[in-house]
């Protein structure tokens, strides 16, 4: 008994010092705060938020109004797995009173590793719920020497044990209801435990704001709308159901990432040489927290295709945005068509068995978003219809859930995701869930000895093994030379699958998570300043000489074969291009391949189809046109050929998201070169167009 009371009163002293700690760190000066880069405090802001300039480990502030009650937001926030994303598990061993109401906690907790090249964290803490004189209320934490409790020991060489140094929440009621509430996050992540290429993942306060201090105090402030009635959802769904859609995809993504061994988890391929992991889980069903019997388990398992690596010069923001937009840029969709089958009834339909057309329509209908717009919530619906004769008429759309977060380019330390799995077209609110997807993380700075390590430790560097074309002028906002920004995308894809088709699906996913690294490694190469190749570069950078260069073509061809100027004020210089660039009408250039495709779009143009300079360049004519118009093309052809210009009827052309624009009428016309008799390409205008 002496023993316990004496246990006790130490705990009691660890809580009381705690908290004078953490109420230095949240009002006071005992840490160097800063103002975190790009969240200037105004009226549109959640809150203020700081980050630490120098101290041991990594810190962040914020301080904000929240219009709940203190008890509320006190239950929400230590709730952690609900809001933060990268809380694996959070478990309350034991609980004593503290006197004045207030209450201490040993917690252990686990969370989730961003990317595949490192171990993931877990923290044995004392948590201290108190209420002070002037009626805030405190809940403060911080870890404990020992070992305490820790993971089973089939995944204990999966964690490394971090430190909770002083932290947590001070919740002050206001008069006339709501709260203010300050956060404090300081940790020391131990850094040591990963490569130095991923170290400033685990030294960088301002990613430490973005993922636990900023996320905390949005979270409350979203509850808190959605409590208000102010947040108004899409297809008649309840704010929490979407919420917990969102919060089960990131969870299955992160289980993906991580394969925890307790879990079921093993690796297929071990050997090392490998680029592409191949992870399998032969106890795993999918099942919602909602509905356990509705669960849907596999006669196999699942199994998991991943990989990490380095990206130079990439804004995640960007990458993202583009995989988001242009999922046929670098998706099968035969592959995602074998993984909606086999969450049906649990058929095992293995790619190839059933071919299907992709039509090229992608159709994203929002459900959701975040106060601030940082995450999306969707339903994409890709049409598909089969090649088989006796199911031509069958549609084989596939419908997914998708979250979208992160392409804000302005936000400073964020991650960037696309996490998406396939789903029943009813959309039940129970429906199990298949993540996969991709996340790309912001590296602070790179060392410039640390590349190497970094590719020993299965990572694929996308953009040093590109063979980088003759220098070309770069467009104004490129960066500088000398500049190097580094980011780590990691992949990971899950696919069910039957235990007589291990082998073969293990194959299919290998081979296909090859196919997306190509697919990002393209694209990385276009939209990487320092990274662009001859033949993709300098036409599709709109600052480029051989731009203007097109630019002056164009127009001159204009004129020579239709008599009029295309421009209304056609002068010498850089204007040319800049006025092509904002004319009203969609001017679009494709080359004279057998099967054409575009080369050149002004923003109109870019705007009509919904794509990018970059994905422009695998667009073919015949997409854009529906039947009549692919006929009114091949009937003026000719025409076209002969006399260099052609008018073509009013008429409907359809966008790469799949929407229908109209058009009063189109130009077609050859653009020559300089020297008036070789034919570059061919020019459309498309005049007065709109979306139906």
């Amino acid at each position: 008994m002496l023993g316990f009371l004496y246990a006790l009163g130490r705990l009691l002293s660890i809580a009381e010092d705690t908290l004078a700690e953490f109420l230095s760190k949240a009002t006071g000066t005992a840490v160097d705060w800063v103002q975190m880069p790009g969240m200037k405090p105004g009226p549109d802001s959640v809150g203020i938020f700081a980050i630490s300039r120098s101290c041991s480990g990594v810190a962040a502030r914020a301080c904000g109004l929240v219009s709940l009650e203190p008890t509320k937001i006190a239950e929400i926030l230590k709730d952690r797995p609900s809001w933060f994303r990268d809380c694996r598990n959070l478990e309350v061993f034991t609980m004593f009173p503290a006197g004045n109401g207030g209450t201490i906690e040993l917690v252990y907790t686990q969370t989730f590793a961003p990317t595949t090249l490192a171990p993931a964290r877990d923290f044995w803490t004392l948590r201290y719920t108190a209420t002070l004189e002037n009626g805030s209320l405190v809940v403060c934490e911080r870890s404990l020497s020992g070992s305490g409790a820790g993971p089973s020991a089939a995944a204990a060489a999966q964690f490394v044990r971090a430190e909770v140094l002083p932290s947590g929440y001070l919740i002050r009621p206001c008069e006339g209801g709501g709260s203010i509430i300050h956060i404090v996050d300081h940790l020391n992540l131990e850094a040591w435990s990963v490569g130095e290429v991923l170290r400033p993942l685990y030294e960088s306060s301002k990613v430490i704001a973005q993922k636990m201090t900023i996320a905390a105090l949005r979270y409350i402030r979203q509850i808190a709308q959605e409590t208000s009635g102010e947040v108004v959802y899409g297809l008649g769904r309840q704010p929490t159901v979407l919420r917990t859609f969102s919060q089960r995809l990131s969870r299955g993504f992160n289980d993906a990432i991580n394969g925890f061994n307790d879990d079921g988890w093993s690796i297929m391929n071990c050997d090392g040489t490998e680029d592409v992991i191949i992870a399998i889980n032969s106890s795993k069903s999918l099942s919602s927290t909602s509905n356990p019997a509705n669960a849907l388990s596999f006669l196999g398992g699942v199994l998991c295709a991943k990989a990490s690596m380095l990206l130079q010069n990439v804004p995640p923001a960007v990458l993202v945005r583009f995989l988001r937009e242009h999922r046929s840029e670098w998706a099968d969709f035969n592959v995602d068509a074998y993984s909606a089958a086999s969450l049906k009834a649990g058929t095992y339909a293995y790619p190839g068995m059933k071919p299907t057309r992709f039509t090229g329509s992608q159709i994203i209908m929002p459900l959701g978003h975040t106060i601030e717009h940082e995450e999306l919530l969707e339903v994409v619906r890709l049409e598909g219809h089969s090649l088989a004769q006796e199911d031509t008429f069958l549609s084989r759309d596939i419908h997914l859930l998708q979250i979208c977060n992160g392409i804000d380019e302005n936000a400073v330390g964020t991650c960037s995701e696309l996490v998406f799995a396939p789903i029943d077209e009813m959309f039940p609110d129970d429906a199990p869930l298949l993540p996969s997807g991709f996340r790309v993380i912001p590296l602070d700075s790179k060392p410039s000895d640390a590349q190497g390590s970094l590719i020993r430790n299965r990572t694929l560097d996308l953009t040093s093994s590109l063979e980088v074309g003759p220098a070309t002028n770069h467009a104004a906002g490129d960066a500088p030379l000398g500049q190097n920004t580094l980011s780590v995308l990691t992949i990971a894809f899950q696919f069910p699958f039957d235990c007589n088709l291990q082998d073969n699906v293990a194959t299919m996913a290998r081979q296909y998570v090859h196919s997306v690294i190509s697919s990002v490694q393209r694209v990385a190469m276009a939209i990487s300043p320092s990274g662009l190749s001859p033949a993709v570069g300098p036409k599709l950078s709109p600052g480029s000489l051989e731009a203007l260069t097109l630019a002056h073509w164009i127009c001159q061809s204009y004129s020579y074969h239709l008599g009029a100027e295309l421009l209304r004020s056609e002068s010498l210089g850089d204007s040319v291009l800049k006025n092509l660039w904002q004319h009203q009408d969609a001017i679009l250039c494709c080359s004279l391949k057998s099967l054409p495709v575009f080369i050149f779009a002004n923003q109109a143009g870019l705007d009509m189809l919904e794509t990018t300079l970059v994905a422009l360049q695998d667009i073919t004519l015949d997409k854009i046109f529906d039947e009549s118009g692919r006929k009114a093309l091949c009937s003026d052809f000719a025409k076209l050929m002969q006399e260099g210009f052609a008018y073509l009827p009013a008429g409907i052309c359809m966008s790469t998201m799949g929407r229908h624009v109209s058009y009063e009428q189109a130009v077609a016309w050859k653009v020559l070169a300089a020297d008036e008799s070789t034919v570059h390409c061919l020019a459309f205008s498309f005049v007065n167009w709109s979306f139906v």
